[in-house]
């Protein structure tokens, strides 16, 4: 697939099948998501796949515990005016919730080293590290024609999250990536005009609308 083709069509997938993928698949699609630069070229990533039913379903319940306690709080603070479209995602992250026990394959992608809690630059430095491989990984997914979606819900409580995936303290769990044959389809998806979020020189100067 033509990578402009999958970026055009790529969107976070949250209903999956529970038929299983091929491990070689899964391994395909990492080694592409390790393509990704890092900084200083470290690659510091630490990547669990996740197809035990008991760690898969430890994930899915703190992504439930975590959905019963924040959702309610977003819906009131983020969401007052729920359009149709919010309506429909909601549906999607309830079901995903839902069903989290049953999704195939959860891989769960990591930064081995300490992440400074300060100054800012170093934590934006050490993300840099991992989120490119993560969309890496989300576009290969999409190419092969899986379901995948980066979601952080289930890392409310990093304790126990690596309590969960018996990661040690120096092994930072940074975003959850549940992987299926997707139930629908996908389809391009739908955002407004470019020159709406694009400023010129100076914050505001929207140039070009």
């Amino acid at each position: 697939m033509p990578i402009e083709e999958a970026m055009r069509t790529q969107r976070a997938i949250r209903r999956l099948k529970s038929d299983p993928v091929d491990d070689a698949l899964v391994l395909h699609l990492l080694e592409l998501a390790m393509k990704a630069p890092t900084g200083s070229n470290a690659q510091n990533w630490e990547f669990v796949v996740v197809k035990d039913r008991e760690v898969v379903a430890k994930l899915g319940g703190l992504n439930r515990r975590a959905l019963k306690f924040g959702g309610p709080i977003y819906k009131r603070v983020v969401v007052r005016n729920m359009t149709e479209q919010m309506l429909r995602i909601e549906k999607a992250v309830q079901f995903q919730a839902d069903h989290f026990d049953e999704i195939p394959v959860v891989v769960v992608a990591c930064l081995k080293g300490v992440i400074p809690l300060w100054p800012s630059m170093a934590v934006s430095s050490s993300y840099g590290s991992i989120f490119p491989a993560v969309q890496n990984l989300l576009l290969a997914a999409r190419a092969a024609g899986l379901g995948a979606a980066l979601i952080t819900l289930p890392l409310w409580s990093k304790f126990l999250a690596r309590r969960a995936l018996g990661l040690p303290w120096n092994v930072t769990p940074c975003a959850v990536i549940p992987l299926g044959w997707p139930i629908g389809k996908y389809g391009p998806t739908t955002r407004r005009p470019v020159g709406e979020f694009i400023s010129l020189d100076r914050y505001g100067n929207r140039a070009f609308r």
